[in-house]
């Protein structure tokens, strides 16, 4: 199993290009089962989620061609061979749900197992099953299987539905299932990523009728026909605030091509106030610790527009080194705070209490062998290394490939003592 091992850096300086989003192109492949017709991605992340995701629909019938090196998908499912998503695949992933919505709304039917992922807590399909229900389909489960199905495999039918929580997974499936139904569908309390943005953004180009998008109540009128489109996958805003950190923990500069504020304003409203300075370029964004001293901050997170739950770890490895005590809140996802112990290890002084974490910032981390648990517990640790007295070695970091594409090979570009071994 491979490890990374990473030693106090210094300053980074130089440029890191910026991916397509994960979370974007893994609610944009799916959409390839409403219509017969290709859709093409472009710009897509190359992450073993993608890969994931390409068996599971391979697995239907789909057709998926990688060309130029990962970066374009061309799909085609003009000839689905079944409508069931096996455990074996769906185990490996959350975001596997996502082909219930299009399965229902093209074909009448699917069958598609509970899903799995990182353990960082529940994240229940209740939502995503009231979502589809609302439109007409009648669901169920059993051994393990959501069994669901519309009135004699006919078409959806438009409907009215208000989530109890503003979940980006069932606002996705709702979306994609109401532009095939019958008649004008709306869904409020709405998750407002600007992934589902750019999902609503595709679907437009393939013919669907969605007004509404990046705001909490989106309206559906539901069209017979979807055809194929190109589309470029929107620029990975998580990998950003990742990068974005790199800098301001380990000292430099360092500019993020194709980043913008837009996306992260709160994240980058919380890197203010902590001292670091965030600045436009022609082509994307320069970031630098203004001062020696990093300033504590209290952060929650909250759905979007809030601070991303995604990048409440990387905050916290900064905060770690700040000069005095933070609090940061997790309100999205319970058992979030398993890189704390870890982070410990390193000398941090770190105090958990529920959904609370105390941070009380110390002059310098020391390295340690530690271990990822999940996706973004992973990199908070290959950040809080880069500025820890020694040699840090992560394990476990099977759990990177899900989300950053050529990490290793993006630090040491900007200068960062850091490498994969086996």
């Amino acid at each position: 199993m491979d490890s990374i091992i990473i030693e106090e850096s210094g300053p980074l300086y130089g440029k890191i290009p910026i991916a397509g989003a994960k979370n974007a192109c893994l609610a944009l492949m799916p959409a390839t089962l409403l219509s017969d017709e290709p859709l093409t991605l472009t710009n897509a992340p190359r992450l073993s989620d993608i890969g994931t995701m390409t068996v599971l629909l391979q697995s239907l019938g789909v057709e998926v061609e990688s060309l130029n090196d990962g970066l374009v998908l061309a799909l085609s499912s003009h000839a689905l061979k079944t409508t069931r998503a096996d455990y074996d695949i769906v185990r490996k992933m959350r975001a596997s749900n996502l082909v219930l919505g299009p399965l229902l709304a093209r074909t009448g039917e699917a069958i598609v197992s509970l899903p799995g992922g990182c353990a960082i807590g529940a994240r229940p399909m209740d939502l995503h099953v009231s979502a589809l229900q609302a439109l007409g389909a009648e669901i169920e489960l059993k051994d393990g299987y959501l069994h669901a199905r519309t009135l004699k495999k006919g078409r959806l039918s438009g409907g009215e539905h208000r989530l109890k929580f503003a979940s980006v997974g069932a606002t996705e499936n709702f979306i994609m299932a109401a532009c095939l139904a019958k008649g004008r569908s709306q869904l409020k309390n709405a998750a407002m990523e600007p992934e589902i943005v750019d999902l609503v953004r595709c679907l437009r180009s393939m013919g669907a009728n969605i007004s509404g998008e990046g705001s909490n109540t989106v309206t559906i009128r539901g069209v017979e026909k979807l055809h194929g489109a190109t589309h470029s996958v929107v620029m990975d805003r998580i990998e950003l605030g990742t990068y974005m950190l790199a800098p301001v923990i380990a000292g430099g500069e360092v500019e993020l091509l194709g980043g913008t504020v837009e996306l992260l304003e709160t994240f980058c409203e919380k890197l203010t106030e902590a001292g670091v300075e965030i600045s436009k370029t022609a082509n994307g964004l320069k970031v630098k610790r203004k001062l020696d001293t990093i300033y504590p901050v209290d952060v929650k997170t909250a759905v979007y527009p809030g601070f991303p739950t995604d990048l409440q770890a990387q905050m916290m490895a900064l905060m770690c080194i700040s000069n005095g005590v933070s609090r940061l809140e997790e309100t999205i996802f319970e058992n979030r705070f398993m890189h704390a112990p870890e982070l410990i290890r390193m000398g941090a002084q770190i105090d958990v209490q529920g959904g609370v974490a105390r941070v009380e910032g110390v002059s310098k981390l020391k390295g340690a062998q530690v271990m990822a648990t999940d996706l973004r517990a992973s990199v908070s640790l290959i950040l809080a290394g880069l500025a820890a007295r020694g040699q840090t070695k992560v394990g476990r970091v099977y759990h990177l490939d899900r989300g950053y594409e050529k990490l290793v090979e993006k630090l040491q570009n900007v200068g960062a003592k850091v490498e994969r071994v086996n």
